[in-house]
């Protein structure tokens, strides 16, 4: 390889790379497409999703409370990463009216061996592309996972963490509601 090529290949590979780092930096910020609709808390709570039973709920029943609601796969590492702390904060936040709702976009039998795996302490839903939809609506214009809304007691929107969360990212969303 010549020096030319050599040079020309490693400022493409730099550039490309800058260009990742730039358009990721702009993901997580939130800077892709406009804020969510008012209207899509609303659909995202009346949306009928089902248990790992097959039973079909709505997140409406949660209405009141501060629902942290997370979209993820099994597949995906960093739900893995996120889910213990899910878990743990659950059961931290659960007496002040905080529910925390897994919404998988999986199939059932993989949710429930990996759901008993960490041993998840909320409930787990079933998406289909319908729920996926939603949630791009509600600013997930990448419709990558994870993806976690926070909405207040009052079902509105209050904050939206695009992919994988820290803890200290999560309590920040969540403690100013309760």
């Amino acid at each position: 390889m010549t020096h030319l090529r050599r040079a020309l290949l490693v400022a493409g590979v730099g550039g490309i790379a800058a260009a990742a780092g730039y358009l990721a930096n702009l993901w997580r910020s939130g800077g892709f497409g406009p804020a969510p609709q008012p209207d899509v808390a609303a659909a995202i709570l009346g949306s009928r999703l089902h248990t790992l039973d097959g039973v079909v709920q709505t997140l409406d029943r949660f209405r009141g409370q501060v629902l942290i609601i997370n979209y993820w796969a099994t597949w995906c590492a960093p739900c893995r990463e996120e889910i213990p702390v899910f878990v743990k904060l659950q059961r931290e936040f659960a007496a002040r009216g905080v529910q925390f709702v897994g919404i998988a976009v999986d199939q059932a039998d993989k949710v429930r061996d990996f759901a008993k795996d960490f041993r998840i302490n909320y409930p787990v839903l079933i998406a289909g592309m319908d729920a996926v939809e939603l949630s791009r609506q509600a600013g997930n214009k990448a419709g990558v996972l994870p993806y976690t809304l926070v909405l207040n007691r009052s079902g509105q929107i209050a904050a939206s963490l695009l992919g994988g969360i820290s803890e200290a990212q999560l309590r920040e969303a969540v403690v100013p509601l309760l």
